[in-house]
């Protein structure tokens, strides 16, 4: 994870970087006094993370994170600063958090690791699946991109089921809210997992869906997937757990109740 670090007053500057070093996943900090020089430097160098004072001169804290997402959009900002008064600016840029100073270790690593969960830095793994904050699963780091929105939601449905099969009519029960499974719902659930297995084959992974006997199922050995790896409680997957589970569907609330 990349940081940039800005706050006007110099010992506050360092002691934030200096905090900033000692958490596991930040790669590189850079700190500035100035924020002109901070926003220049933004110009050509890509950051994860910023931590920002709000207070400051020429630019201030909430002038340089809108520059930010304008350049980075899937950057997170942190606002450090002594004012409450500045949170609702705060939170109309989407900041991912907002410390009042003094700012503690404790406090500060805390915020750094949801706003990794948040916007977690691009999987290396050949199918890495994302389930903490919103579903999205990528090829070799790469976004996978679905064909319909619809067979993107039944892949997240059969990524919550853990690798058990499910039938058709549970499928549709869930994804459409109990609505009556006949004939013609049938045949567009149909086109659903035709156009999953499209977009699969069309990424090579052809192989993470298995259908048998009427159920379909994720081949969970195949993918490495934050959800598997917080039920076997792994250390990494449970930190990174902040009670958002795909959040864009509503189906997931009831296995969600389970991860508290």
């Amino acid at each position: 994870m990349r940081v940039l670090c800005v706050d006007d007053a110099l010992p506050i500057m360092e002691d934030v970087v200096a905090m900033c070093r000692k958490i596991p996943g930040i790669t590189s900090v850079k700190g500035f006094t100035r924020p002109r020089e901070a926003a220049e430097w933004l110009e050509t160098h890509p950051v994860d993370l910023s931590l920002l004072d709000i207070d400051m001169p020429e630019i201030n804290g909430l002038m340089l994170a809108e520059k930010q997402k304008r350049k980075y959009p899937d950057s997170s900002v942190i606002f450090l600063t002594a004012y409450r008064q500045y949170a609702v600016q705060a939170v109309k840029l989407r900041a991912t958090g907002y410390l009042l100073k003094p700012v503690s270790q404790e406090e500060l690593e805390e915020e750094v690791a949801y706003a990794r969960s948040r916007n977690p830095e691009r999987p290396t793994g050949h199918i890495v699946v994302q389930t903490f904050g919103n579903f999205e699963i990528f090829v070799d780091g790469e976004t996978l991109a679905f064909h319909r929105s619809k067979s993107k939601e039944l892949l997240a449905y059969l990524i919550d089921r853990n690798g058990r099969g499910v039938s058709r009519a549970t499928i549709y029960a869930a994804m459409w809210e109990g609505g009556m499974y006949d004939k013609s719902r049938q045949k567009y659930l149909d086109v659903i997992i035709r156009s999953l297995r499209d977009t699969l084959r069309e990424a090579g992974i052809e192989e993470v869906l298995e259908i048998k006997s009427g159920y379909l199922r994720v081949r969970t050995e195949l993918v490495d997937c934050d959800l598997y790896r917080f039920l076997k409680n792994d250390p990494e997957a449970v930190n990174a757990y902040r009670g958002e589970y795909m959040e864009e569907y509503p189906w997931s609330v009831f296995n969600a109740d389970s991860l508290k």
